[in-house]
């Protein structure tokens, strides 16, 4: 075959190689863009990266050395000009990089600083849990406490009630039995008072007998004396 056609296969194959590094570069640069972290993730994709670029960088010196090696200067100089678009492409998809990493990294600085921000309040709301909660167990425990001395006040109320009734009951049993004595001398003094008013109504009809036979006697001499014929 002639010289031209074999040389025009690898020129083929390496601008389909840089097409392709260039995209695949592109990609990845909007992988780191979107990266979350940690940072040792977007360490492996700016490995990849600085490998894409590597062979990137190769397939550009080599289309750039087959542009020299032409013997037309209207096809050196077209090829000349496409590796410095090529050029300008890959300083851009640099620029990109750097920019995408940079603001990866920003991005994973403040989501650490929220995972931060976020720890610490978990852990004060954690202290002010315990806090709350010992607090509530120390309420408690005083309540109980409470508790516990209002129900020995009330034992001891108990006690002294029972106290009290019992002595009450002793008072009452003391009183009833003073009052059957009582109820005893009650009923002796019925009988004596029933007695005495017996004894005074029949005092009351011997009195009575006494003046009317002392009427009748003094009756009967004033009779003999002023009529004596009678």
């Amino acid at each position: 075959p002639p010289p031209a056609k074999m040389a025009a296969v690898p020129l083929r194959v390496c601008h389909q190689e840089i097409v392709k590094f260039d995209l695949e570069i592109k990609a990845a640069v909007q992988d780191i863009r979107d990266c979350p972290g940690p940072l040792s993730a977007l360490t492996e994709l700016n490995a990849a990266v600085k490998e894409k670029f590597r062979h990137l960088r190769d397939c550009i010196q080599e289309l750039e050395q087959m542009a020299k090696e032409q013997d037309k200067e209207s096809e050196k100089q077209a090829l000349l000009r496409e590796v410095e678009n090529h050029k300008k492409q890959m300083l851009s998809n640099q620029a990109a990089w750097r920019k995408a990493n940079l603001a990866c990294k920003i991005a994973i600085d403040n989501s650490e600083k929220d995972q931060l921000l976020q720890g610490r309040d978990s852990f004060r709301q954690r202290k002010t849990t315990k806090e709350s909660l010992a607090e509530s167990a120390s309420n408690i425990t005083e309540s109980l406490m409470g508790i516990s001395r209002m129900m020995s006040q009330q034992v001891q109320q108990s006690e002294e009630t029972v106290q009290t009734l019992a002595n009450s009951s002793r008072t009452i049993l003391e009183a009833n039995e003073e009052f059957k004595s009582m109820s005893g001398t009650i009923q002796l003094g019925r009988k004596l008072i029933t007695k005495y008013n017996r004894r005074e109504l029949t005092d009351k009809l011997l009195i009575f007998l006494a003046l009317a036979l002392f009427l009748a006697t003094v009756l009967y001499i004033l009779k003999k004396r002023l009529f004596p014929f009678l």
